[in-house]
């Protein structure tokens, strides 16, 4: 199944070997939640900070089943961005994979 993620690139040239880097952490999400119904991911570069220099930002807003997930990270690479917001989603994905299921006894 082709995962359907939107890729927003907002003051950044389109990268396609980026794309495919989000492209294959979607699936991995998808294998961990069959709820997910789309997802955008948003990467940006916010203005300079003035101490921390550049930075690039990666949100991803995930639509689960009765309930949105929205992760955002913040890094001095965009690719670092991207792998610390996919996995933040994925822990933040089992999480509500654990609260959900009932425990046996």
């Amino acid at each position: 199944m082709k995962p359907n993620a939107d890729v927003v690139y907002r003051d950044l040239d389109t990268s396609p070997a980026l794309n495919d880097v989000i492209y294959k952490k979607m699936e991995k999400l998808h294998r961990y939640s069959d709820s997910i119904i789309h997802s955008k991911v948003v990467l940006d570069s916010p203005h300079n900070q003035k101490h921390k220099g550049k930075l690039y930002r990666a949100s991803i807003e995930i639509g689960l089943k009765g309930h949105p997930l929205t992760v955002s990270q913040d890094a001095p690479n965009v690719h670092i961005a991207v792998r610390d917001a996919f996995a933040a989603a994925e822990r933040k994905i089992k999480e509500d994979n654990s609260k959900r299921r009932p425990t046996r006894h």
